[in-house]
């Protein structure tokens, strides 16, 4: 679907979501020529919002060689969610002592309720509530670590809902038990929820990683109200 004249802007967050849609497979090449066509774009452009989610961490490139969606192996999930894990769980304490929710995670976090269980803004909004809790918290370095392992997350997010390892009613039910620990200023609750809902994403994924045929997932105790 063409958008001629769009801008870097556009384009980017368009290839995005497509990226987390899965309307590019992981291992699938995304390349300047094949984005100037299917969107309608300059080759310039191409390169430029294809740079742009490479280093977002949405595609890799190795050197003379076209960008490509990752193939997130068992490995890639374990080292990712548990650095992730301990950023999250760092900034969400420092977050629980500072007082206080940030509005944009309350928005995330209302989107996430509402929406179609079958919409492609289900990475999305997910992402966008840990963002927003993280950069709301008071230490700038500890939002730095963490936007650098977001995109590869968000990916991950995508193929936990692409794979229907969880619903949007299991994850705002575990974003609720974390919001209420913020709320309520209890620092080692609300790390505790955090640790868990992290590890119980990672866990499903890795179980569906290394064992591709395996049925949906089951409920996890956590995703009870």
């Amino acid at each position: 679907m063409s958008i001629a004249a769009t801008s870097t802007d556009q384009l980017h967050e368009r290839l995005r979501d497509d990226v987390l849609d899965l309307v590019f497979e992981p291992g699938s090449s995304v390349t300047e020529a094949a984005v100037s066509v299917r969107y309608g774009v300059a080759r310039p452009t191409a390169k430029l919002a294809i740079e742009r989610l490479v280093a977002d961490g949405l595609l890799r490139r190795s050197a003379n060689r076209a960008a490509r969606v990752p193939v997130i192996t068992p490995d890639d999930v374990r080292d990712l969610y548990d650095a992730r894990a301990v950023v999250e769980v760092a900034a969400v304490r420092r977050l629980a002592v500072d007082g206080g929710v940030p509005a944009d995670a309350l928005r995330a976090h209302r989107g996430l309720l509402a929406i179609d269980p079958q919409s492609g803004a289900f990475a999305r909004l997910d992402a966008d509530f840990h963002r927003a809790l993280i950069a709301g918290q008071s230490s700038p370095r500890l939002a730095r670590l963490h936007a650098l392992l977001m995109g590869e997350v968000e990916l991950c997010i995508a193929q936990v809902q692409a794979r229907r390892l969880l619903t949007a009613e299991a994850i705002a039910q575990q974003h609720q038990r974390i919001l209420d620990a913020v709320i309520a200023g209890d620092a080692e609750a609300a790390a505790d929820r955090t640790r868990e809902h992290i590890e119980g994403a990672r866990d499903r994924l890795l179980a569906r990683t290394d064992h591709p045929e395996t049925p949906g997932a089951q409920q996890h105790p956590d995703e009870r109200p």
